[in-house]
C-alpha cells in the first residue's frame, strides 16, 4: 500500500507501478468486448502533486500507453492496480 509519506518521494513524471491485468469487472475493466484479454497499466506522477493510472492492450508498450493510453476512471480498479491511503487516492487526476 503507497502511503502519502511515500508518494511525496515520487519524483514528477515517474512511473511508479505498472502491470498486467484481465478486462474483466472485477480485475481491470475496459470493455464487454474481449472479456479476459490481458490489459497493461502504468501510474505516473504527475506535475502538480497528482498522479493517473493509464491502460492499453496487452499489446501496446508501456510508452505508447502513456501517450495514447484510456485513464483509469473507477475507484475500485484504480485501488486494485496501484493500493494507497485515502490521501493518495485524493491525489488521483479523474
Amino acid at each position: 500500500m503507497i502511503t502519502n509519506k511515500q508518494f511525496i518521494k515520487i519524483s514528477q513524471g515517474e512511473v511508479f507501478a505498472e502491470g498486467v491485468l484481465f478486462n474483466q469487472h472485477d480485475s481491470l475493466y475496459m470493455t464487454d468486448q474481449y472479456k479476459g484479454r490481458m490489459i497493461r497499466w502504468c501510474a505516473r506522477k504527475g506535475y502538480g502533486d497528482d498522479w493517473a493510472i493509464y491502460c492499453g492492450w496487452y499489446y501496446r508498450s508501456f510508452d505508447w500507453i502513456l501517450q495514447h493510453g484510456d485513464k483509469v476512471t473507477a475507484d475500485y480498479h484504480i485501488k486494485r492496480c496501484v493500493p494507497c491511503d485515502n490521501e493518495v487516492m485524493e491525489k488521483y487526476r479523474y
